[in-house]
């Protein structure tokens, strides 16, 4: 797996939340009662806090282990990763990382000759002695000796510091009062309280055992005890954490109203809109008037059609195509647009290149998958390219992936074999036919159950769970254990190299492989190179195969315990390895497959992470960021910014059978998708409340094609968007082990190291910049003889560009080859004047014939002087220069196609909106006074495509 390095301790796992009784919005006023609605249960008056019962310096109550004692040391710091908690411990001393292996830390404390805890001498247990002396303890003094802390530990210790591992207490809830915090102005306090409801029925003010922080503390400070201090304008929250519980607390201070005429600005733009309708739109409206936010104003046309193609299909659209939409004046040309986009085939195969990013689709990682090298990564790519073209439902895609067999139903080996030779030796289409794609669980860096359990949960739950896997998490729910639990489920999944078959098919497949090698003995690379040639050849041959290793008892054991229990013999209990599904108490016996429990627990209505995990990226991919940020990272103390929102798109999002073009149609048709990046003063500094569009740059693939289809001639740029198969947006960029496109690399695509989000960049660069304006290959495509600047030149009737330095191969060798013939046909008329006159007649008439038969080559591309021109002075063709321009006697190129044609086209192609008055007379005035028009054309496509404009999205 990828190193995330410094992301490592922040990488959670999305949690069903913990359920917050009674919500209450706190408008920085004191904290007041229980209220009459509350239920029952939470009605129950609390223990006072352990603070208050243990001032009392007679108190001989006995602290609990779990409750009371690991909690008040992850408050003073001790498990934290600075002190004991850290993997090496501190001072040969080491607690679980903030105190949740309870076993484990009661061991460590009474670990015999430690001197750590001592029942005999209570006040001598190095537990009371260093913490109350910042001379012998290397983290300083953390309390006093007679403090309500020191009590708690001293009667602990004093009862004998017991701990009963048999009896794990269940937190039930935690409830925090105020639930939801509104400020009004700056520098106002509010102090929360938590409430711990145990499974036993006992209820306890534990506030001053919990750990807090904030997510933005210029929103909201707060400090250890919980007390919480208003800062600037805007919302975060506060997060609580107290035994597995992590309950984030929402704040926010709404922003200064807007200006009345700013507010009625925006009213007289769109005077019939009225309020909002559209689920998402009143959702996103809700949560901007509790900020004060008034939501920019809709998009211009020319806006809408750019974002919405290259949002939906990741393709530029066509200048001509861009002209019809602003000329349509119907009222629902947008939705119409949406419609056509949805069913363009560029749909399916942006979205396959997405969703390959995501379930991990890499071609180092596929290496040895299968026997024909650099298919799997095709294979993959139109197996999602179909299903979303066809608009398969989501959960069945997943299906296709998580329970994928290789061997389909009624099929053998043999057969299967057969199958997979045609396949890879070109008939790609037919990959995507078969009903699963088991390439997701053969990948070289998913074969371990640890690295199958983190790379699961990015994919399919949008949560990171890793951090679990060495402590208990320390901004989620998951536990040690529960790592442990969830990917025990993926150890019994065989699939790997291609000689890994099941035990059914292994006698087939050495029958394949003693026809294909004839008995030689062949291992390693040698053995490779036969298979791959095979299959080149089109034999049949060998291929891996996906089964499952399931634990439980054979058929023999079986009928064996049968026959003992007729003879009523006593049998011990059949022990049958289990795991469990992450938050599922019911353990899955490994007995058999346990990738449908799976996928049925994935596909479940009440599945916390699923369907949100699907709407957050699809969500991230119209608005630049998710209601969860970052897309892959939902977990308790990363809560969405919009949590109705998000609940009611994955809601309706299951309640449409996991439609997923219904969800990208209902998020490009709200108001919310359409509004302008344009800000009003309410909500210039607004980032996750969706008030207006972010700009964004534009992902790799989509900015490579865009670049190719804005310089590309017309025919090439409609050959490209019709076939899709050469454009990155369509996996038409081979990615191999270094050899990736330089410019896909620079512009951050993703490299699928793993299943995180992470893998991919947005981040913008110098190398972006320096790549756009000074790069060969960007020089080159500009000046392209198949480009739009030589189309544009050839309407003009002016020269074409030439093929400079950064030019394509094959353009710059035929200018080599042009210029030789120019020296050719230059020395033969030097020889030719250097002749007696009578020599002259004879030779001259094939030297014409020699000096036509190039001129008449070079004259498409080059000014060729006469041939009379060229006796009288062969040395003044120096160099291929372009044709002379044709031009009237004022200077001004004579064509049908206008200058200011030129530049509504360039405008159209790169920008997807037409010139303004001055841009146009500037473009036109830069055209004229270039060294030639050429030049002045290239280089306004060179500055369009360097406008930010260009390569955000806007």
């Amino acid at each position: 797996m990828k190193q995330l390095s410094t992301r490592l301790f922040v990488c959670c796992l999305a949690a069903a939340a913990i359920p917050v009784v009674g919500f209450r919005v706190v408008t920085a006023e004191p904290i007041a009662p229980v209220r009459s609605d509350q239920t029952a249960e939470a009605a129950a008056i609390p223990a006072p806090s352990i603070q208050s019962r243990f001032s009392d310096e007679d108190i001989d109550e006995v602290p609990d282990f779990q409750k009371h004692v690991m909690p008040l040391l992850g408050r003073l710091g001790c498990n934290g990763r600075a002190c004991h908690g850290s993997f090496q411990g501190r001072g040969d001393f080491q607690l679980s990382l903030f105190g949740y292996d309870f076993s484990g830390d009661h061991e460590a404390l009474m670990a015999e000759n430690t001197g750590r805890v001592d029942v005999d001498d209570v006040e001598e247990s190095l537990i009371l002695a260093k913490p109350t002396d910042a001379d012998m303890h290397e983290g300083g003094k953390r309390f006093e000796k007679g403090q309500w802390q020191y009590r708690v530990l001293r009667n602990w210790i004093a009862d004998g510091a017991r701990f009963d591992k048999e009896s794990f207490q269940q937190l039930k809830k935690l409830q925090i009062e105020p639930s939801e915090i509104r400020f009004g102005d700056t520098a106002e306090n509010v102090q929360l309280t938590a409430i711990a409801h145990w499974a036993d029925g006992t209820v306890e003010d534990v506030t001053a055992l919990c750990r807090f922080s904030s997510n933005d503390d210029s929103i909201a400070a707060i400090d250890a005890e919980g007390h919480i201090q208003s800062g600037d304008a805007g919302d975060t929250h506060v997060v609580v954490y107290y035994d597995n519980a992590v309950v984030p607390v929402p704040v926010l201070r709404p922003i200064s109203a807007p200006t009345t005429d700013a507010a009625e600005s925006i009213a007289q733009r769109t005077p019939n809109r009225g309020e909002p309708t559209q689920p998402i739109d009143v959702l996103v409206k809700q949560k901007l008037d509790k900020l004060g936010i008034v939501a920019s104003d809709l998009c211009t046309d020319a806006e809408f059609i750019r974002r919405a193609a290259l949002d939906i299909t990741g393709v530029l659209p066509s200048g001509e195509r861009v002209e019809a939409f602003l000329a349509d004046d119907t009222a629902d040309k947008r939705q119409r647009l949406v419609e056509e986009l949805l069913q363009s085939p560029a749909y399916g195969a942006w979205w396959a290149t997405r969703m390959s990013d995501w379930t991990g689709n890499n071609a180092e990682q596929l290496n040895n998958v299968l026997p024909v090298q650099n298919i799997g990564t095709k294979l993959w790519f139109n197996w999602l390219r179909k299903r979303l073209q066809d608009n398969m439902p989501y959960d069945e895609i997943i299906e296709g992936i998580v329970s994928a067999e290789s061997l389909e139903d009624g099929e053998s080996y043999l057969e299967y074999c057969r199958e997979m030779t045609e396949i890879c030796g070109g008939d790609f289409d037919r990959y995507a036919e078969r009903e699963s794609m088991p390439l997701f669980w053969a990948r070289r860096n998913f074969q371990k159950p640890e690295d199958r359990a983190i790379g699961f949960a990015y994919t399919f739950l949008g949560v990171r769970i890793e951090c679990a896997q060495c402590h208990k998490h320390p901004f989620d729910q998951w536990s040690k254990q529960d790592f442990d639990d969830f990917s025990t489920l993926f150890g019994v999944v065989r699939a790997g190299n291609a000689n890994q078959v099941s035990p059914d098919s292994k006698k087939a497949r050495e029958e394949l492989m003693e026809k294909l090698t004839g008995g030689e003995k062949l291992n390693g690379g040698d053995l490779r190179r036969k298979i791959q040639q095979a299959a080149r050849s089109g034999e049949v041959v060998p291929f891996g195969e996906l089964y499952i290793t399931a634990r439980g008892m054979t058929d023999g054991q079986k009928k064996q315990r049968a026959a003992a229990k007729k003879k009523g013999r006593k049998l011990p209990p059949v022990r049958v390895p289990t795991g469990k599904i992450l938050g599922v108490e019911q353990k899955v016996d490994l007995d058999e497959d346990p990738r449908p429990a799976l996928m049925q627990w994935l596909r479940d209505e009440s599945n916390p992470y699923f369907a949100k995990a699907i709407v957050n990226r699809v969500w991230s991919n119209y608005f630049g960021i998710g209601i969860v940020d970052p897309t892959d990272d939902m977990n308790l103390a990363n809560p969405p910014s919009n949590a109705a929102l998000l609940d009611h798109l994955a809601s309706e999002f299951i309640a449409h059978d996991f439609d997923l073009k219904w969800l990208h149609r209902e998020i490009v048709t709200s108001d919310t998708y359409q509004r302008s990046s344009a800000t009003n003063s309410s909500n210039a500094a607004d980032r996750k409340n969706f008030s207006h569009h972010l700009p964004r740059r534009l992902p790799a693939e989509v900015v490579y094609d865009m670049v190719v289809l804005a310089t590309g001639s017309t025919q090439k740029a409609d050959q490209m968007r019709g076939e899709l198969d050469q454009m990155a947006i369509a996996d038409g960029k081979a990615r191999r082990r270094n050899n990736s496109d330089f410019a896909l690399e620079v512009f951050g695509q993703s490299i699928r190291e793993s299943n995180c989000d992470c893998d991919r960049s947005d981040a913008p660069s110098l190398l972006q910049s320096i790549y756009l304006r000074n790069d060969a290959e960007m020089y080159g495509r500009i000046a392209a003889r198949d480009g739009w600047v030589a189309e544009a030149c050839k309407e003009l009737g002016i020269a074409a560009p030439r093929a400079g330095a950064g030019a394509d191969p094959r353009a710059a060798a035929a200018q080599r080859a042009a210029d030789s013939m120019r020296r050719q046909i230059i020395d033969r008329i030097r020889q030719f004047n250097k002749l007696p006159e009578a020599r002259r007649e004879q030779t001259q008439k094939r030297l014409v014939q020699q000096y036509n038969s190039v001129a008449k080559k070079l004259r498409k591309d080059y000014h060729v002087p006469s041939f009379e021109e060229l006796v009288a002075a062969p040395n003044s063709w120096t160099e291929l220069t372009p044709p002379v321009a044709t031009e009237g006697s004022d200077g001004v190129i004579e064509s049908d196609r206008s200058l200011e044609k030129v530049v509504r086209q360039a405008y159209l192609r790169t920008l997807s909106r037409y010139p303004d008055d001055e841009e146009q007379q500037v473009a036109i005035d830069y055209i004229n006074e270039s060294e030639d028009k050429t030049n002045g054309i290239e280089g306004l496509m060179w500055a369009l495509v360097n406008t930010k404009e260009f390569i955000i999205s806007h």
